[in-house]
């Protein structure tokens, strides 16, 4: 068992006066999938009214509009997770098997439909499909595309943006954790595995101290469908476990960014992400 306390603080410096805007924020985690939410508290500066729903992912959204003069928006996520080991199955089910259940089931139907952020490069999907024609399961090639993704695309901040596709990203083979995420839906996509964009955080380290508090980011990985969801972290090539805090799905990023709004006034702004995290247990 792991208890985490995560604090995430990010928003907009605008270069002028906004008259108003109208945002969604998707930082605050929910109980399931091995973890337990102890406390969460989502803080928005200036004040403002808030209307809180999970969105048809079952991500909790809140969203909120500003309509006084503002020359900054600063959202503060605090949360207090409990982790628990999640199982991992021993044995996958058939491939003639797994494209019977995609056909009943509307989650992995929309799971399987490539989009612009994760449609894969040729050679990309070529490779996939080689691994999938060697793999005994889909469970075994899942994972064998994901492995040969991290060991081709190297983790570098600064190389891709957050608007980047799986194609651009492989073309430099660097990018960070969403670029990595991406390709690998694109690929078990390809392959007729169902899979799907997890946003969360990562504690980077392993056997952390309690009490000590680390910097750290927000983090993607994958969960791909062979008879039940199993999730999967491309950029490290680990199993989800007792260090990783789901946050929302989708069928990729667009689907669950931290925030997402639109503002009238300045025409310029800079946005500011810091995230702590800190062992308790």
């Amino acid at each position: 068992m792991n208890r985490l306390r995560i604090r995430h603080s990010t928003g907009f410096h605008y270069d002028g006066k906004v008259t108003a805007s109208y945002n969604e924020a998707r930082m605050l985690p929910a109980s399931g999938d091995g973890q337990i939410v102890l406390f969460s508290h989502l803080g928005i500066t200036p004040t403002s009214s808030q209307h809180h729903y999970v969105d048809y992912f079952g991500t909790r959204v809140t969203a909120f509009e500003q309509l006084d003069l503002h020359r900054e928006l600063s959202l503060t996520a605090e949360s207090l997770v409990e982790l628990r080991g999640r199982s991992v199955p021993e044995e996958s089910i058939t491939w003639d098997a797994l494209a019977e259940l995609v056909e009943h089931k509307v989650a992995t139907v929309e799971a399987l439909a490539q989009r612009r952020l994760t449609a894969p490069p040729d050679e990309v999907a070529e490779r996939a499909r080689e691994l999938a024609g060697a793999a005994a399961d889909p469970g075994s090639a899942a994972r064998a595309i994901c492995d040969w993704l991290h060991s081709e695309v190297e983790y570098m901040p600064g190389v891709t943006g957050v608007h980047s596709t799986a194609a651009e990203a492989w073309q430099h083979r660097k990018g960070v954790c969403q670029d990595i995420t991406h390709l690998a839906l694109g690929a078990l996509r390809t392959v007729g595995i169902p899979a799907r964009y997890v946003s969360g955080y990562l504690h980077p380290i392993r056997d952390a101290e309690i009490g000590q508090t680390v910097a750290g980011e927000s983090h993607a990985w994958v969960e791909w469908f062979v008879g039940d969801w199993q999730g999967y972290d491309p950029t490290n090539a680990i199993d989800i476990a007792e260090r990783h805090v789901i946050v929302g799905r989708g069928r990729d990023y667009r689907d669950v960014p931290p925030l997402r709004g639109v503002y009238a006034g300045t025409s310029s702004s800079r946005l500011f992400v810091t995230v702590e995290i800190t062992r308790e247990a």
